[in-house]
């Protein structure tokens, strides 16, 4: 039987009409696909003011974890700026720190943050708790540094789209245990966060092409936990996992209600609610996976990303 689907909002069912769209992913596939070009962020750059500077820092291995930081260019800064942590989507099996880039961009605009984007180690070269891992590691220099980044290490923002939302919850439960660094806020854009891929919505978008499907989400976390029994899955790597969602800073989270992800982000929120803590949750309606990073003209992208920007403004304003 074919599982009845909300429908998609009218703008982006026609804007999806032109883009191609798969349902699988495989190892041919994915080395195929990781050959297309990446976001270009000279071009991303051309009409700001940006200081950008590019750094690395040692991961727990001793590999090299890639850094870019991008700070509004300004000589008269008197106090100073928020900080965005930028973690990149791509199912943890692609993509680099430029990818989505755009998003935290707009808070550099709009906010006069400083916005560091790392480059994770990808899966299935990277397996485990090594993704996550790479990303402290990397949140850990920037806090470290915040004096000469010129970032205020209590207004320090961790966010992320899909893979990266994902990754940036399972970061926060991470600095939440170990105490450092604090993190002020997590913005979850529709986050990759449940390994099980048994909710109402992932079997929705199984059998079905898409941007992301539920066959999709299956290769990219079979990527990550290699040989791992479900009881061996850590929280840092799928956050749904985690008992206990008590002492998380202030959480957004929105999800398309077309998406695999949508049950797994909306029970998130709800768990967070159960304990006291303060999250705001958005679903919007007809969204697919990514809408709003894919199409950033369409009318339902620009509600999305100004009230993600809305409620950071509060956020800052009242820290």
């Amino acid at each position: 039987m074919t599982p009845v689907r909300p429908a998609l909002d009218s703008e982006l069912r026609e804007l999806l009409a032109d883009m191609p769209h798969m349902s699988q992913l495989t190892p041919e596939i994915l080395a195929q696909v990781r050959q297309l070009p990446t976001a270009s962020v000279d071009l991303l750059l051309a009409d700001r003011q940006v200081d950008r500077r590019e750094v690395t820092v040692p991961a727990k291995d001793g590999a090299q974890i890639r850094l870019s930081v991008f700070s509004p260019a300004t000589t008269d800064r008197t106090t100073a700026a928020p900080c965005v942590y930028w973690i990149h989507g791509g199912g943890m099996v692609m993509g680099d720190r430029f990818s989505q880039l755009d998003i935290p961009l707009e808070w550099l605009d709009a906010l006069g943050a400083v916005v560091v984007s790392v480059e994770y180690r990808l899966a299935p070269e990277a397996t485990g708790t090594t993704l996550v891992d790479d990303c402290y590691q990397g949140l850990l220099w920037a806090a470290e540094h915040a004096g000469e980044l010129g970032i205020d290490p209590a207004r320090i923002i961790v966010a992320g789209a899909s893979a990266g939302g994902g990754l940036a919850a399972g970061l926060t439960l991470l600095a939440r245990d170990f105490g450092a660094p604090a993190i002020a806020a997590q913005v979850l854009i529709c986050p990759m966060l449940d390994h099980r891929n048994t909710t109402t919505s992932s079997r929705q978008y199984s059998g079905v092409p898409g941007v992301w499907t539920g066959e999709m989400n299956e290769f990219g976390w079979r990527a990550v936990l290699g040989d791992l029994t479900d009881d061996e899955v850590p929280a840092y790597v799928s956050p749904s996992r985690a008992e206990d969602l008590s002492g998380l800073p202030a959480t957004y989270i929105d999800a398309g209600s077309a998406e695999v992800f949508r049950d797994e982000d909306t029970d998130y929120a709800t768990r967070i609610w159960a304990v006291g803590g303060q999250a705001e949750l958005h679903v919007w309606a007809g969204g697919f996976h990514g809408f709003d990073a894919l199409y950033p003209q369409a009318d339902i992208s620009t509600t999305a990303r100004r009230t993600r920007t809305d409620w950071l403004t509060r956020l800052l304003r009242d820290s």
